[in-house]
């Protein structure tokens, strides 16, 4: 049958996300039985996850948690087969590791009688705004509230005529990142997940599920980067040293220790919801992908410093293992900035998760409109 009418039909069965609610992808399971579904249902027609990951790992969790029931039914079924990409309009310009200080505004107005919201602003390093069909969105509605207070998290129509989308080009020559202008971009009132001015809590339920998502995906053992590199290494006698040796069996023993890891933060959220361990997963990932390419560069030598196209492209995904190694050396560096930077992860898991004495912070009492910019 048609790949897509197969893929709905999963859907509509309760198929796509077991641990769903009925009439939303599910049936109400245990997560854990999503690899029951997925283990019968191989060599069918997928949804292309790596292309609709910030729909699947953001969107989707966040809508389910915070939409209404007339907006989960509108939007959960195209998101999870792949017909509207979604992309996520956290960070601007002057907020980026300081999300809360994000100042995109949100003014209410009405149009055609609806009652609304009427955005502009600019967001940055935004991953598949120029394929996107839908955004999540996090502005500021009050300024005269502290920065944390004054938030709040809307559903964005990026089609419409009110946002403009510009490639940024990054170090490996393609433009998967973006950045977005909003001018008077019209949000329904309909299209808000949460309250008015809880936009932060709401953020932190998509932040979660974005590390996660990020440092948290199942691999096989010796599967992903560390798989790759110890191919090289087979592949390549010639170069290796004692010395080199050692530095793979260290990162083959932490990538091993990163994936049992990973399982086991998958089973805590079968039976809750994610946490700042989270946090932990992606700021290890971002360390080994990093090492883990600059060891296969050393390896390589001079081939390693050969590169296939410097073309300006615009990439629906990312793809670390079906390229050259000095492309997986260069995207690697953004690893440790997207998804919440390696500093401010750091900060998370000794608060959160250590129980260290908070940062010492003057910002958040202050209304977001009298702190210095």
């Amino acid at each position: 049958m048609d790949r897509m009418d197969f893929l709905r039909a999963r859907f509509d069965a309760g198929l796509a996300w077991v641990h769903f609610p009925e009439g939303l992808g599910g049936l109400g399971l245990a997560r854990e039985m999503q690899n029951v579904v997925e283990a019968e249902l191989a060599g069918t027609p997928d949804n292309d996850p790596r292309r609709i990951g910030i729909g699947l790992g953001m969107a989707a969790p966040t809508i389910l948690a915070f939409g209404t029931g007339e907006l989960k039914k509108r939007l959960m079924r195209p998101l999870w087969t792949g017909e509207e990409v979604w992309c996520q309009l956290f960070s601007e310009p002057g907020a980026g590791s300081d999300l809360a200080a994000a100042g995109t505004r949100a003014v209410r107005d009405t149009k055609d009688g609806v009652d609304g919201w009427r955005v502009t602003g600019q967001k940055v390093w935004t991953s598949s705004a120029h394929t996107a069909k839908w955004a999540i969105l996090l502005a500021r509605t009050d300024p005269d509230l502290p920065k944390h207070a004054g938030l709040s998290y809307f559903v964005l129509d990026m089609t419409q005529p009110g946002v403009e989308v510009r490639p940024l080009r990054q170090i490996t020559g393609e433009a998967e990142f973006n950045e977005v202008f909003m001018t008077d971009a019209w949000i329904p009132d309909t299209d808000r997940l949460g309250e008015v001015g809880e936009g932060w809590k709401v953020a932190q339920t998509t932040l979660m599920n974005e590390r996660v998502a990020i440092g948290g995906r199942p691999t096989p053992p010796e599967g992903g980067m560390i798989g790759t590199v110890a191919n090289t290494w087979r592949e390549h006698p010639e170069v290796r040293t004692p010395e080199m040796h050692d530095r793979l069996l260290d990162l083959w023993v932490q990538s091993e220790a990163f994936r049992l890891a990973g399982i086991r933060l998958r089973q805590q959220l079968a039976v809750g919801s994610p946490g700042p361990e989270g946090s932990a997963m992606k700021l290890a990932f971002a360390r080994l992908a990093q090492q883990l390419s600059g060891l296969e560069l050393e390896m390589l030598g001079e081939e390693g410093l050969r590169y296939d196209d410097w073309t300006l492209r615009r990439p629906d995904m990312v793809d670390f293992t079906g390229r050259e190694a000095g492309y997986r050396y260069l995207r690697a560096k953004g690893n440790s900035i997207e998804g919440g930077t390696s500093e401010v992860l750091r900060n998370i898991i000794a608060e959160r998760v250590l129980g260290l004495p908070a940062e010492t912070r003057v910002d958040t009492k202050v209304a977001w409109k009298d702190l210095p910019r």
